[in-house]
């Protein structure tokens, strides 16, 4: 009897320890969100060059960009020999 009793504690002790090893195991699924790559802006970048010749010898030139996200810039060359 002894030994049924000494057996059956044992064998609680195991499934107990079994269990508690199981539910310290945590299995977490997630979708694949994937890759999101936002598309791209059409090229709406315009360009305009100024050349101004003057009879002095001065010659500048202007160049003025400008995208479709609202950036500008604007640069002035001059040569005065």
């Amino acid at each position: 009897m002894r030994n049924g009793i000494l057996c059956l504690m044992v064998l609680s002790g195991a499934l107990f320890a079994g269990s508690a090893a199981l539910a310290d195991t945590v299995v977490i699924h997630r979708d694949d969100a994937g890759v999101v790559v936002p598309a791209a802006p059409p090229n709406t970048e315009h360009k305009v060059v100024v050349e101004h010749h003057s009879s002095d010898g001065c010659d500048s030139k202007t160049v003025h960009k400008d995208n479709g996200m609202g950036d500008s810039k604007t640069v002035t060359k001059t040569n005065c020999d």
